[in-house]
């Protein structure tokens, strides 16, 4: 593995115009067109990069950008990889990894996610302040490298609070409605049973979806501060008849974006 994170990040490097970021930024369902706050863009697609896998899903473009973002360079990632597509866990979070051998020190995550918070509304935008990891796999399972971080790496703190705090000063000033919530990570691809939903509430979740979680766990193995996002893109529990969908989601995320490209803009060139 350690050869083909060296092999992909140089790669990178070479094909990469101007520095490399600090800041890395993954995109997920419906908020791939924050890269259009992206100046002096430089698409890859993910089916020219060397080991990387291509994203299935409907609303994950496949490209990795560089460019600049609030004055500041950044690598962004329009698409993902997901447990539920068939990959496994190395493969899911293999380009946080290259991220870092790249010198990425700061990773922001945006996600869709079904809400289970009573006060929570569709189109609400969740800042992740802690998450539930019930994938069936960790992604660091299996032989470590001390060149990538420790065997037992320490999850006290998996969203920076730091970064949490900057999110909130930013919305205030904005006068943005921002919630906070636990993320809880499954495997999908399907939607969540009412039971589950209040099963994942009892359990302390307030959102839950189907990424996220494992890049996380990979960042912070890697010693790189973590923020994370959610858009609340439908409901769900014992009292909620709508039926969700992967359109209807893909609408609400998109109805969220100005709130989210505010938030993380802001962010970015404060950093």
């Amino acid at each position: 593995m350690l050869e083909k994170i060296k092999q992909t990040a140089d790669f990178l490097r070479a094909q990469a115009k101007g520095e490399m970021p600090k800041l890395a930024i993954i995109l997920g369902t419906g908020l791939g067109n924050l890269v259009e706050h992206i100046e002096d863009k430089q698409y890859i697609p993910y089916s020219e990069i060397p080991n990387f896998p291509v994203s299935t899903v409907q609303g994950h473009s496949g490209n990795l950008i560089f460019g600049t973002m609030g004055g500041k360079r950044v690598i962004a990632m329009q698409g993902r990889f997901h447990y539920y597509e068939g990959y496994d866990m190395k493969t899911v979070t293999f380009p946080v990894r290259v991220f870092k051998e790249l010198g990425v020190e700061t990773l922001f995550v945006s996600n869709a996610a079904g809400g289970m918070n009573k006060e929570f509304v569709v189109g609400d935008v969740m800042v992740i302040t802690d998450h539930i990891n019930l994938f069936p796999e960790n992604p660091l399972r299996g032989k470590n490298y001390e060149e990538l971080g420790p065997r037992f790496p320490a999850m006290t703190e998996p969203y920076d609070k730091k970064l949490v705090a900057l999110a909130d000063s930013i919305a205030a000033e904005k006068g943005l409605r921002l919630m906070h919530g636990v993320y809880v990570g499954t495997t999908g691809p399907t939607f969540e049973t009412p039971a589950e939903y209040e099963y994942f509430r009892v359990i302390g979740g307030d959102a839950v979806g189907m990424s996220t979680v494992p890049e996380v766990i990979v960042a912070r193995h890697a010693d790189m501060r973590v923020f994370g996002i959610s858009v609340i893109t439908d409901l769900g529990g014992k009292d909620i008849t709508e039926v969700p969908s992967h359109e209807e989601v893909q609408k609400a995320a998109i109805k969220a974006q100005p709130t989210v490209e505010a938030i993380v803009k802001s962010m970015v060139e404060r950093c």
